[in-house]
């Protein structure tokens, strides 16, 4: 099985500079590579599926789902209704910025039922706690690149990829991931702590890639992600659908059992 970590980005102008792709084989890093927009990036992981018969997984880092309470209010019955919703209604809710969304100057963030979803309760790094995807500006906000890119979930689902934890198992499977939990607890805004942790690493990386580490936390999550990923592949390859209903409508955030 082949392993792809993917840091996106949700950015409406220059998303390539922050969108970098990294696919390991067996434990090494063949490729890390930025600069293209959300679509083309999606097209890449579509043609990736077709030269991996032996399966391949694909981490997204962007949030799949909404909380229960929002994705029920909009009567939506499944997931593919979700992603349905965000393709139809995405941009003007980044446009207006009314709540429950939140973040844009001048738009506090509002009282609301639950601003996380469950998964995103249970996965603090370090002191550090996932953003609600309502957060749609400000520092951390992870809301805008995972409303433009619930849309693409369902592209890949219709190309052969099985979501999890929504779809029965599959050889080829996209999955949900947090890169702060892959990474653990390590200064990523700095270049100096980024070199370091590479350094102190025990995965051979070409020179070229390692620089690209050091030079873009961008690069660092996703290279660092898939390298952690394909370490756990032995579990990667046991992933089961949840039956779970809230789960099922909210999506869950894969972690490695140790």
């Amino acid at each position: 099985m082949d392993v792809i970590a993917v840091d996106w980005s949700g950015a409406a102008h220059g998303a390539g500079d922050h969108i970098w792709l990294a696919h390991v084989r067996r434990g090494e890093l063949i490729d890390l590579r930025g600069g293209r927009h959300r679509s083309a990036v999606v097209d890449d992981l579509i043609a990736r599926r077709l030269s991996c018969p032996d399966g391949l997984c694909v981490g997204l880092d962007f949030s799949f789902s909404f909380p229960e309470w929002f994705v029920r209010r909009h009567a939506c019955r499944t997931i593919d209704d979700v992603w349905g919703l965000a393709a139809h209604e995405g941009e003007r809710w980044l446009a207006d910025c009314t709540p429950p969304f939140w973040g844009r100057p001048g738009h506090r963030r509002p009282d609301l039922p639950e601003h996380l979803r469950r998964c995103e309760r249970h996965a603090p790094v370090a002191g550090i706690r996932a953003k609600s995807t309502f957060q749609i500006g400000g520092a951390g906000s992870v809301g805008t690149g995972s409303l433009r890119g619930m849309p693409h979930l369902r592209r890949l689902r219709e190309a052969g990829f099985s979501i999890w934890p929504f779809h029965p198992a599959s050889p080829w499977t996209v999955m949900e991931i947090y890169p702060r939990l892959l990474t653990g607890p390590v200064h990523k805004s700095s270049h100096e702590h980024r070199a370091r942790y590479i350094v102190g690493s025990a995965w051979p990386l070409a020179p070229a890639f390692a620089a690209h580490m050091v030079d873009s936390e961008d690069a660092f999550d996703a290279a660092i992600s898939a390298l952690v990923m394909d370490r756990h592949r032995s579990e990667l390859a046991l992933l089961e659908p949840t039956s779970d209903p809230v789960a099922l409508l909210e999506g869950d955030v894969w972690q490695p059992s140790s």
